[in-house]
């Protein structure tokens, strides 16, 4: 098979769409006032370690109703549309898709973590370690 996939072509319209922030901008924009969401299941934190104790953790099955700011299930952090989110996943490939998706509801400064948690740890930026036996090395 030639070509690019389905899910690589999904991948760059939702990136065309999308701010990427390098680890470094997005520790810039949370020093701004940006928040930190981590989108990885409870499996995968534990195995690769943690972001900042302030990071969100909202897993990527919850993430629109928690942040759209006129949903009932919304986090009070949800205040309005203008909210800069940046999310994060494993090496920035699910965030890519859910950061778009956030766009779509309206929160137009949603953006994610170029190279996900793997990117900041190797950036040298605040982790907390794994929890889980096996943790990956970078």
């Amino acid at each position: 098979m030639t070509g690019t996939s389905g899910v690589d072509r999904m991948l760059a319209r939702a990136r065309a769409r999308i701010t990427r922030l390098t680890p470094g901008e997005a520790a810039d924009a949370l020093a701004a006032g940006a928040r930190l969401v981590d989108i990885r299941p409870a499996e995968q934190r534990a195995r690769e370690g943690a972001f900042p104790a302030d990071t969100l953790v909202i897993e990527r099955n919850v993430l629109e109703w928690r942040l759209d700011p006129t949903c009932a299930a919304r986090l009070p952090e949800a205040v309005d549309h203008d909210v800069r989110w940046i999310i994060a996943c494993s090496e920035g490939y699910t965030s890519s898709l859910a950061a778009a998706s956030l766009r779509d509801l309206g929160l137009r400064h949603a953006a994610d973590l170029a190279g996900g948690f793997h990117a900041w740890r190797r950036a040298g930026l605040p982790t907390t370690p794994p929890t889980a036996a096996g943790a990956p090395a970078d």
